[in-house]
């Protein structure tokens, strides 16, 4: 590869389908870091989401013979891979024990913009997590993903209309979560 010159991921995928391991590593550092804080958001749980990336990079890897550029691009159908190993594991969830010492309080002092701070992110995720699945996935892609409407409608495979309308509906839903918060 030339110096400045990047080779794009869908070129990568195809070296990746002849076993070409430098290129599995290009996209891995790539993507790995996105694609986990949208797992995350979906499933709620770092070591989970941790997972569910890790299986989608092996798929990657096993399957790159499968991906068809003239069909997406490689981040879509990346994204699509990973959003669907995490309905998978949110399909078959079993509940997790609680650790021993999960109600011991932080005594650590924390300034008043730290506070109120820590409190908006926590009722944003309160109120993320408090959305339909495919309202959540929505706004995941869109917003915090960067993904187009049209892309993020073909990573949850439904027309643009219906994913705009998947917005419409969170953000009203968030919306009336967090009237009168004042964090």
């Amino acid at each position: 590869m030339a110096p400045g010159k990047e080779i794009a991921d869908e070129e990568l995928v195809a070296r990746v389908a002849t076993g070409d391991r430098t290129a599995y590593a290009l996209l891995v550092e790539r993507h790995a870091d996105r694609q986990l804080g949208f797992a995350c958001r979906v499933l709620g749980n770092r070591e989970t989401a941790e997972d569910v990336v890790q299986d989608a990079f092996l798929k990657l890897w096993t399957h790159a013979h499968r991906f068809d550029p003239a069909a997406a691009k490689f981040t879509t159908w990346f994204y699509r891979v990973v959003m669907n190993r995490c309905l998978d594991v949110k399909r078959r969830k079993k509940p997790v024990a609680l650790a021993e010492d999960y109600d011991t309080v932080d005594e650590a002092p924390i300034s008043d913009e730290a506070m109120a701070a820590k409190q908006r992110a926590d009722a944003v995720r309160e109120g993320l997590d408090g959305l339909p699945e495919r309202q959540r996935i929505a706004v995941s892609l869109f917003y915090f993903e960067g993904l187009r409407a049209r892309e993020a409608a073909e990573v949850m495979a439904i027309g643009v209309k219906a994913f705009e309308s998947l917005l419409v509906r969170a953000r009203k839903q968030l919306a009336r979560d967090l009237q009168g918060f004042d964090g």
